[in-house]
């Protein structure tokens, strides 16, 4: 089994947004993430849910 973790750049990245907009999200609780020595790590799974959980039905 393998988890894909991903840098704030990296996840801003793979959704097409800015650095800020990947911490805002963090910080309003909208993506799970973990900070692991000062840094934020967020799983691409994650990131997948918030998608599903936020896209237009």
């Amino acid at each position: 089994m393998s988890t894909e973790i991903l840098t704030i750049s990296q996840a801003a990245e793979y959704l097409q947004v800015c650095d800020k907009t990947i911490r805002r999200l963090i910080s309003n609780k909208k993506l799970s993430a973990s900070k692991i020595g000062g840094s934020w790590r967020i799983k691409k799974s994650d990131i997948d849910d918030y998608l599903n959980e936020t896209k237009n039905k």
